[in-house]
């Protein structure tokens, strides 16, 4: 279960102060509502996944017995 900040206050914050564990929760989120939003959702969801790009993407692509490939963001 996810414990953050909501979009309605995210919005008002540049995605360059967002944590990590909002970026890779609200991707998650917009991946499953792709078909559903409109422009200006897309345009977000956009916005995100640059933000991701600019701080190196996504690094977990091992996994150990502690750990699976999934980057936990709750």
């Amino acid at each position: 279960m996810y414990v953050g900040r909501d979009m309605s206050e995210l919005d008002q914050t540049p995605k360059h102060e967002w944590k990590e564990t909002e970026l890779l929760f609200f991707h998650h989120a917009f991946q499953q509502m792709m078909p559903f939003l409109n422009e200006e959702g897309h345009a977000e969801y956009l916005e995100v996944v640059k933000e991701i790009q600019a701080r190196g993407g996504l690094h977990r692509h091992e996994a150990d017995y502690t750990h699976g490939t999934d980057i936990p963001y709750d």
